[in-house]
């Protein structure tokens, strides 16, 4: 599991301009696309990583926030 997020955090600098918010919004097509097939147990993966990628977005961003706060004084 840890092995294939630092993959999909590498693939997220490298290969989307969209950066993390894109490779997660990947992973809700994917699960949305298993759960409508009836593969359920892929849909929920998906849908974690996707959620995980999101959460690990959102703390990055709220740090570079802060920092260019603190760096600016």
């Amino acid at each position: 599991m840890l092995t294939t997020l630092a993959t999909t955090g590498l693939l997220a600098q490298t290969a989307l301009p969209g950066g993390l918010i894109g490779i997660a919004i990947i992973f809700f097509i994917i699960a949305i696309l298993a759960y409508v097939l009836g593969a359920r147990g892929v849909a929920g993966m998906s849908a974690g990583i996707g959620r995980t990628l999101l959460f690990v977005f959102l703390v990055l961003a709220v740090i570079m926030v802060i920092v260019g706060l603190v760096n600016r004084v």
